[in-house]
């Protein structure tokens, strides 16, 4: 027994999800395999709700740690604590999901350091197995236990990038912001919009996504167009509800602005 409150790491709502393609069908078979799982996308365009929607149709307890350059391998696994009693040993979310049979969600990855992603390879082959050094312990992983990272793509770098020796241990799935339809569908719902505002919302982030590259590191991901939706509920109008939520985030370039907000004023007339 780990003494370990399972049910405060369950998924106890549906999360809402719409599925792109295969995805759902993909990380189920991976999932049933305990294979490692990777994925890929842009900012803000549904991967860590989908591995939400996934921990609560399989019923499996989450643990998501939201990686950060200042993250150290202690941070994942544990460490020693002085109390009143001495010392004590207080495990990290890496060990407590793979204690306690949980899905281990590393957000955002290659913000952390590499030499902290290090200490998750024992747990992406066959032995399944985390090393406790300072505690003397070698941990085998619940059964149930699944590991899961996510990064975007666009940022890479020579500097924040996987190593191939990480990667290749992991399967893959890649993902993208939806197709107009869907999407239309996710911000109506989210944002209990009606459809027309949504689609107009949707054809000012596709407007934005074809400037990526072009002046624009990323485009506008759908959790912008949300926050837009929200902001409009509170009554904010729309054309300054959206400046406020989808063009003032993603750039300081006043000429992706000016060229972001004339769309904006033609759509919403």
């Amino acid at each position: 027994m780990t003494g370990i409150n399972i049910e405060q790491y369950k998924v106890s709502k549906e999360p809402f999800y719409v599925a792109q393609h295969d995805e759902i069908e993909l990380y189920t078979a991976a999932y049933a395999a305990r294979l490692p799982v990777m994925v890929k996308g842009p900012t803000g365009c549904g991967k860590s709700r989908f591995i939400e929607h996934m921990a609560w149709k399989l019923g499996k307890p989450l643990i998501t740690v939201a990686c950060n350059e200042d993250m150290t391998a202690s941070d994942l696994v544990g460490r020693y604590l002085l109390d009143s009693n001495g010392t004590r040993w207080l495990d990290g979310p890496l060990t407590v999901a793979a204690r306690i049979g949980a899905i281990c969600y590393l957000d955002e990855i290659v913000e952390a350091r590499q030499d902290t992603t290090v200490v998750i390879h024992p747990l992406t082959d066959h032995r399944r197995q985390l090393p406790l050094d300072k505690k003397g312990e070698l941990l085998d992983a619940h059964k149930d236990f699944q590991l899961v990272i996510s990064y975007n793509p666009g940022y890479q770098s020579l500097m924040k990038d996987l190593k191939q020796s990480t990667k290749q241990r992991f399967t893959g799935l890649d993902f993208d912001y939806p197709d107009s339809e869907t999407e239309v569908s996710i911000v109506e719902r989210e944002a209990s919009i009606d459809s027309e505002t949504a689609e107009k919302l949707v054809k000012i982030a596709h407007a934005a996504r074809n400037l990526k590259g072009h002046g624009l590191d990323e485009g506008i991901s759908t959790r912008l167009l949300v926050y837009a939706a929200a902001l409009m509920k509170q009554g904010i109008k729309a054309r300054a509800a959206c400046r406020m939520a989808m063009v003032r985030p993603i750039t300081d370039d006043e000429d992706i602005r000016s060229t972001l907000g004339h769309t904006i004023d033609s759509v919403f007339e």
